[in-house]
């Protein structure tokens, strides 16, 4: 059994790379929140503050106050029944978290690094009434926009968990992708 406080080697090049790599993928389902609640900026925030991270700026409690304001946003949107909006602010949500992914090899912390192409694919399904092809192709495109430093920061930590329904299949289809591209 993998020693869930084992550290990971972790730069802060790497955490960047992570945090950009999220965002870039939370950004396409922002136009579904958007179609739904118009005047709320928080998932925009949220991606925008991951997105300033990866370029230079500091890992300060700004990202974390942005990722809770759209955790609020998801739960809004889940609770008034728009599951397409919520499940694009939950990828802003992860987005922003990408930016404090933990060192430690621990399989819950993937959801830091694919948890917004999982939740954005989910999204795109929902969107799409529950069509199940429009999630896979955004796995292919997530998949197509990890560059070498995401993929050799994800092989550092062990497979994701199970479970956590249709956004955990999703994520675990592109982890399996990025791990292992010549399988399948």
């Amino acid at each position: 059994m993998a020693d869930d406080n084992a550290p990971i080697d972790l730069s802060t090049a790497d955490l960047r790379a992570v945090a950009g790599y999220a965002a870039d993928c939370a950004e396409p389902a922002l136009k579904i929140f958007e179609r739904v609640r118009a005047d709320d900026r928080r998932p925009n925030d949220a991606v925008r503050a991951a997105r300033a991270f990866a370029a230079g700026a500091p890992r300060t409690k700004v990202i974390r106050d942005c990722a809770w304001a759209a955790q609020r946003a998801y739960q809004e949107t889940r609770d008034a029944g728009q599951a397409a909006a919520s499940e694009a602010a939950r990828a802003a949500v992860a987005a922003a978290s990408a930016a404090f992914l933990h060192p430690l090899a621990k399989s819950t912390q993937v959801l830091h690094i694919l948890g917004a192409a999982a939740h954005t694919a989910a999204a795109f399904e929902l969107d799409a009434g529950g069509d199940r092809a429009a999630g896979a192709a955004w796995i292919v495109r997530a998949r197509d926009l990890a560059g070498p430093v995401l993929v050799d920061v994800l092989k550092r930590y062990p497979e994701p968990p199970g479970g956590r329904g249709r956004a955990g299949e999703l994520l675990r289809d592109l982890d399996a992708a990025l791990r292992r591209p010549d399988a399948g």
